[in-house]
């Protein structure tokens, strides 16, 4: 029997239509209340960031900016869509499913990920789904496409048109937050290997942007197997697709290939980053729609935007690592620790050694993981997603002097500047979990727990006392 809880994996029903590109998703949320137009002029300097800040820590609608005012002082010809996905219902829906269908969406994507083989003929029926599925996320050429209604080369490029926003004083220029970027190794004519990313751009010229991706992200990997080979790269940029493939992005260059400083910038972390040499793309076509929509973001400390993708990203991602690891019962990365640099695992505990054998598969086997400096390992019956419940373990289960993990001179996010050296870093990782056999020799506390035969006598109870009335009643003073 498998552990795993994989045995059945079937394709989940979309809970809304499909969306087939960003007007259509926009479309819906403007029926469903969740998109408000602004219709008064907003700069792209600081004012639309600050807006957005406000508007999404109170949970509220994605904003289309009618007539954005760019840097220079005037009206832009495109008007621009803010917090598309700044709430946790929003950005599932942008997957086709409500909140409650995103558990079954990620055992898809991890079977689909790592299939296991049928075990008879019915089991081999039951996938047939899936494989229709996963071809259906083959690429597919489009003829005449409505993106390319309008086009620019030559001198009439000029991405100083487009409504970037300068999301941050002392930011030196605009920035597109959301550009889909799509790269490919040398050799792959057929697409097979595409790779589509989510990597900032600084606009610093008409033609020009710098293109900020992390070393071990795949458009950077791509990059150097180009300049390995002392060839030009080809790249295409991609502002406001449909929902599905911006978040799964978050799962032609130029003729000539430079390396430019970036920053400094408002970043996840909540603090600008520092100055970076980058490659520069120089931009040799730009297509539009006719009447385009800009679809921009701003980062900053959490909670932004990326946060809340996070949060959701988060439910998909566990039933991938529950596929590796079996005995992981929950995984929480949370917001406010910028989404990754902090983990909290509850597993199944059943042998001595086993919670650092977990933390050191995570930092080991999963790229997702690999910049994670604190991994927090707790038993089964503590959420790893109330503070409240972690603090508590760490705090009666744990023990400095036995139950830390230190590892020094690790990859860590270069934007890490607490890091001791730029790139490397240490972890540090606490099991919190309930000691065992030779793990210790001490007799070890059993949780307090009510009797359930007085649960169940004081639940009949209750209502006779007027206590449900009173509570809701109770203010705290």
């Amino acid at each position: 029997m498998e552990e795993s809880g994989f045995h059945e994996v079937s394709v989940p029903q979309r809970d809304l239509p499909l969306f087939r590109d960003l007007r259509s998703f926009m479309s819906h949320l403007e029926r469903m209340g969740r998109l408000v137009r602004i219709r008064q002029p907003v700069s792209v300097v600081h004012d639309m960031t600050e807006i957005h800040r406000r508007i999404l820590r109170a949970n509220g609608p994605a904003l289309l900016f009618e007539a954005p005012i760019l840097p220079d002082g005037t009206p832009s010809e495109m008007p621009v869509v803010l917090n598309l996905f700044g709430t946790k219902e929003r950005t599932a829906w942008g997957f086709g499913v409500d909140p409650a269908g995103l558990g079954a969406l990620g055992k898809m994507l991890a079977e689909l990920r790592e299939p296991r083989p049928p075990r008879n003929f019915a089991d081999a029926m039951s996938k047939v789904p899936l494989a229709r599925a996963a071809m259906t996320m083959r690429p597919k050429t489009v003829h005449a496409p409505p993106v390319q209604e309008i086009v620019w080369r030559g001198e009439q490029i000029d991405l100083t048109r487009l409504p970037a926003q300068i999301c941050w004083p002392g930011e030196p220029s605009p920035l597109l937050t959301w550009p889909l970027v799509i790269t490919r190794p040398p050799n792959d004519e057929s697409g097979d290997e595409i790779n589509v990313g989510v990597y900032r751009m600084q606009v610093i010229g008409r033609d020009r942007a710098i293109m900020r991706w992390l070393a071990h992200r795949g458009g950077a990997r791509h990059h150097r197997q180009w300049k390995a080979l002392g060839m030009e790269m080809p790249v295409a940029v991609a502002i406001g697709a449909d929902p599905a493939t911006i978040l799964s992005a978050v799962l032609p260059l130029p003729e000539t290939l430079s390396e430019s400083p970036e920053g400094p910038f408002g970043d996840h972390t909540g603090y600008y980053n520092a100055v970076e040499h980058f490659p520069v793309m120089r931009v040799t076509a730009v297509t539009t729609r006719r009447d385009p929509v800009y679809l921009s973001t701003f980062t900053g400390r959490p909670p932004d935007e990326p946060s809340r993708i996070g949060e959701v990203l988060n439910e998909l991602f566990v039933p991938l690592v529950r596929k590796q690891l079996p005995e992981i019962i929950d995984l929480w990365l949370p917001p406010e620790a910028c989404s990754y640099r902090i983990a909290i695992a509850s597993i199944d505990k059943r042998y001595p050694g086993q919670a650092r054998r977990i933390m050191l598969a995570l930092w080991s086997l999963l790229p997702q993981l690999t910049y994670t400096k604190f991994l927090i390992i707790v038993d089964a019956d503590i959420n790893v997603r109330d503070w409240t419940d972690v603090a508590w373990a760490i705090s009666t289960r744990s023990d400095p002097s036995r139950d830390l993990v230190t590892l020094a001179d690790t990859p860590i996010d270069y934007l890490d500047f607490a890091s001791p050296k730029a790139g490397l870093g240490g972890k540090l990782g606490i099991d919190a979990t309930c000691k065992i056999s030779a793990e210790t020799t001490r007799e070890w506390g059993r949780v307090l727990e009510m009797d359930s035969a007085v649960v169940s006598r004081v639940d009949e109870l209750w209502q006779r006392l007027g206590l449900t009335e009173a509570l809701s009643q109770w203010r705290t003073p």
